[in-house]
């Protein structure tokens, strides 16, 4: 099995584990966190089982601290630990992204990989050059080796005139890219995804917060202010959570679009290199 497959594999595996495990994690959050009876008015040690759920699903939280926070956020209701599974992805995924892209980059700054190996093959010294690319690691030195090692076997085959031999290694470049873009780019479609579901998840958050609070208000008699409250809260929560999830996701899946941009520009510059100096090679 080759190490693209192994990484394939092991990638959807990190995913199909990242998912269930958010979720509960997030729904503990919201049940015992949040959720926690002291966060609410009329807490007391003494309370029984029955008498806490009680609390938490009719009184306010209380006035000060933390615990006010968190009463506040879990009155937002089921949506609510929803919204922590997409906003924990987006952070999950964000790191895993940044790894993956920093060792993509490789050791130094790909503008100085490239003039090096520019420099060795100018001295027709190949094998220097790709000793600079083992050094340096990465997508870029990936491609770049693949191109130096194609470019060193044609060069000795006189058998090939200089046009079979630029498209033998423009080919072995563009396959060599083919293997490393698709890792550079996995998972981002998490991001962009998250992106346009937490503001919708925090919508549909809103109209049930609205659906609550406008039963309360046509409740025959005296409105029930705590189901008003209550419903309001939801409303704003979802929306606050919603929209907040949703920029930290469009914000990393920009700026992970640029630096995978930067890695693709460096690919292709490198592959350039070395059909150019291939192309001015002297038989």
């Amino acid at each position: 099995m080759s190490s693209e497959q192994n990484t394939g594999k092991g990638s959807s595996l990190f995913v199909a584990i990242v998912f269930p495990l958010v979720l509960v994690i997030s729904v503990c959050i919201y049940m015992f966190v949040f959720g926690n009876p002291k966060n609410f008015e009329g807490y007391s040690p003494e309370m029984t089982a029955e008498q806490l759920d009680e609390i938490v699903l009719k009184n306010h939280p209380i006035k000060d601290g933390i615990g006010h926070t968190f009463g506040l956020i879990h009155k937002g209701g089921f949506i609510v630990p929803i919204l922590m599974t997409v906003v924990l992805l987006v952070i999950v995924f964000s790191v895993e992204r940044f790894i993956t892209i920093a060792k993509a980059k490789g050791k130094g700054g790909i503008d100085k990989f490239i003039i090096s190996v520019r420099q060795s093959l100018a001295a027709d010294r190949v094998e220097e050059a790709i000793a600079t690319c083992d050094e340096q690691k990465g997508s870029v030195a990936n491609v770049m080796r693949s191109g130096l090692e194609k470019y060193g076997t044609v060069l000795r085959d006189s058998s090939m005139d200089k046009e079979t031999k630029i498209n033998t290694v423009k080919q072995e470049l563009e396959e060599a890219t083919a293997l490393e873009l698709p890792m550079l780019s996995k998972n981002l479609v998490i991001l962009s995804t998250c992106a346009s579901i937490s503001t919708l998840l925090g919508l549909i958050g809103t109209v049930l917060g609205m659906i609550r609070s406008f039963s309360a208000l046509a409740a025959a008699g005296t409105p029930d202010a705590t189901a008003l409250s209550t419903g309001i809260s939801e409303a704003l929560i979802n929306t606050a959570l919603g929209i907040g999830g949703s920029c930290i996701a469009i914000i990393m899946y920009n700026y992970f679009s640029t630096r995978i941009d930067a890695i693709t520009h460096g690919i292709d510059e490198a592959g350039f290199s070395v059909t150019q100096t291939l192309a001015n090679h002297k038989a």
